[in-house]
C-alpha cells in the first residue's frame, strides 16, 4: 500500500480530486525512473564458476525503457485526469445515494470516463511495463483538509487486477475488492464473504459503491486474453464486460484492458467494444537499428571469462530465434551464457545460442496479428506526444486493425530457396516484362495472339 497525503496545487478548479493528482513526468523524468540498468560485470576473469551462474540471475532485472513505453503513461494519466474531471465531489456523494436506493447511479451527473486496451504479442512487455506506469503515481492519495474545511475522504488513484481465468462476473468483483483492500487496509471481502452475498447484481452494486466512495480513477484489468477461452465454451463473456461497461458508465472509474491478441476477436466482435478498447497493439521488433539498440543495452551483461562481439551474424540469428520478442531475447542472452558455462566455452557464439534456444523450445509465433512494431514508435518529443504513423493513439477515433490483415513473422535473414535464374525467354519472364506476345510470335508458336 504507497498512501500519500494529498498536496493540492492550487489550480483553482475547486476540485480537490484534480488538485491532489501527480504532476505528469517529462520523458526525461520518466525513463530515468522506470529503467533498471545495474552495474554490468566487472573482473569476470577473477570470477568462480559458481560466481558466474549467480551473476546470470541479474540479467531478467534489467529493464531498458523504450519508446512505446512514455505513451502508454501518457494514456494512463490522461485517463486517470478524466475520471476526476467528470465528477465533482459533490456529484460523487449523490451518486452513492442513488447506488444505494435504487442500485442504478442516476442520469444526469457527470459524465462517461474513458475506457482503452493495450494488447500485444506475449513476451512485449505489457504488464511490466504498465505496473512500472502506475507506480510512478501514487495508489492512494489521503485527504484531510481543503480549503480550510474538513475533507476526510481517500482517494484511489489506481487498482491493478487479473481477469478470472472463467472469466466469472463475481470472481471478478472479488479481484476487485482484494485489490481495493490491499490498498486501502481496509476488509470489504471478508464482509462480502460472511454476507453471502448471492446474486451478481448485489455484488456489482456493493463494488460500485466502493469505487465511488473511495474515488477509484482507474481500473487496470491484465490478462484479458483468459475471457476468449472462456468465450468459446460458455456465454460468461458479455456478462462480464457488462459488468465492467456499467462500472465505467457508472462511477466515472476509467477501465483500461491489456493482454494478448488473442482477445481482439471478443473486443471486435461488438461495436460497443471495439469503441471501448481503443488503444496500441504492440508487435516485435523489426530486424533494425532499435533491435541493435535493445539488444547492445543487454549485451555488456556477460558474465562469460571472454566478452563476445556483438556481430552482424550473431545478432541476427539471436533474431531469427527470438522473433524479436524482448523476454525471448533477454532469455536467449541468459541462457546461451548458461550453456557456453555449463560446456567450458569461453564466450557466446552461434552455437551456444543455438543450443540455447532448442533448451528452451522458444518458438515464437508464425503470425502476429495487427498492430504496430515496437521499431515504429518515434521517441516522443519533449513537451509533445506524437503518436506512431499508421496506427491511432489509445483515444484515438477509428480502429484500423479491420482495414489490415494479420502481420507475418519477420526474419533478419531472409528463409526459403534462392529464385532460380531464369531464361530471357522463358514464358513469366517474359510475361512480367510485357513482351510475351513478342516472343510467342518470334518463336512460330502461334500464328496469332490475342491478349485480352
Amino acid at each position: 500500500m504507497q498512501t500519500v497525503e494529498a498536496v493540492y496545487d492550487n489550480s483553482g478548479t475547486q476540485n480537490p480530486l484534480i488538485e491532489a493528482l501527480p504532476g505528469c513526468l517529462d520523458v526525461a523524468q520518466f525513463e530515468r525512473q522506470i529503467q533498471c540498468c545495474p552495474p554490468p560485470p566487472q573482473a569476470c576473469q577473477s570470477m568462480s564458476m559458481a560466481e558466474r551462474r549467480q551473476g546470470l540471475a541479474l540479467l531478467p532485472t534489467v529493464f531498458v525503457p523504450l519508446p512505446y513505453m512514455y505513451y502508454i503513461y501518457d494514456s494512463l494519466y490522461r485517463m486517470l485526469q478524466s475520471s476526476y474531471y467528470t465528477l465533482t465531489s459533490r456529484e460523487r456523494v449523490t451518486k452513492i445515494n442513488a447506488l444505494f436506493v435504487s442500485g442504478s447511479s442516476g442520469a444526469g451527473y457527470g459524465a462517461q470516463a474513458q475506457s482503452g486496451a493495450l494488447l500485444g504479442t506475449p513476451g512485449i512487455g505489457k504488464t511490466s511495463t504498465l505496473k512500472r506506469c502506475l507506480m510512478l503515481m501514487p495508489q492512494v492519495v489521503s485527504h484531510e483538509t481543503y480549503l480550510g474545511k474538513a475533507f476526510y475522504t481517500k482517494q484511489v488513484l489506481w487498482l491493478h487486477v487479473e481477469c478470472p481465468s472463467d472469466a466469472s462476473q463475481k470472481t471478478m468483483a472479488y479481484n476487485i475488492v482484494r485489490a481495493l483492500d490491499m490498498a486501502v487496509g481496509s476488509n470489504h471481502l471478508d464482509y462480502l464473504l460472511r454476507a453471502h452475498a448471492g446474486s451478481a447484481s448485489a455484488v456489482a452494486t456493493y463494488i460500485k459503491t466502493l469505487c465511488v466512495t473511495y474515488n477509484v480513477g482507474l481500473l487496470v484489468v491484465d490478462e484479458i486474453q483468459n475471457v476468449v477461452a472462456t468465450a468459446q465454451r460458455t456465454n460468461r463473456i458479455k456478462p462480464l464486460i457488462r459488468f465492467l461497461t456499467e462500472l465505467t458508465n457508472d462511477t466515472c472509474t476509467a477501465v483500461y484492458f491489456t493482454g494478448t491478441t488473442l482477445a481482439e476477436s471478443v473486443f471486435q466482435s461488438e461495436e460497443y467494444l471495439r469503441r471501448r478498447t481503443r488503444g496500441p497493439r504492440l508487435l516485435p521488433f523489426k530486424p533494425d537499428g532499435a533491435y541493435r539498440a535493445f539488444l547492445g543495452a543487454l549485451w555488456p551483461y556477460q558474465y562469460t571469462p571472454e566478452q563476445a562481439v556483438m556481430t552482424d551474424k550473431l545478432a541476427n540469428q539471436i533474431y531469427d530465434y527470438s522473433g524479436g520478442i524482448p523476454a525471448y531475447i533477454s532469455k536467449l542472452l541468459e541462457e546461451a551464457q548458461a550453456q557456453a558455462l555449463m560446456r567450458g566455452v569461453d564466450k557466446i557464439d552461434g552455437k551456444m545460442v543455438a543450443a540455447a534456444a532448442d533448451y528452451l523450445a522458444i518458438q515464437p509465433p508464425r503470425e502476429l496479428g495487427t498492430g504496430t512494431f515496437l521499431s515504429d514508435f518515434r521517441p516522443p518529443a519533449e513537451g509533445a506526444v506524437e503518436q506512431p504513423e499508421g496506427n491511432p493513439g489509445p483515444q484515438g477515433t477509428e480502429d484500423t486493425s479491420r482495414d489490415t490483415g494479420p502481420v507475418k513473422r519477420l526474419y533478419a535473414v531472409p528463409r526459403g530457396r534462392k529464385a532460380d535464374q531464369r531464361d530471357e525467354r522463358d514464358l513469366l519472364v517474359a510475361y512480367k516484362a510485357g513482351v510475351l506476345r513478342e516472343l510467342l510470335l518470334s518463336q512460330d508458336m502461334v500464328e496469332e495472339v490475342i491478349l485480352c
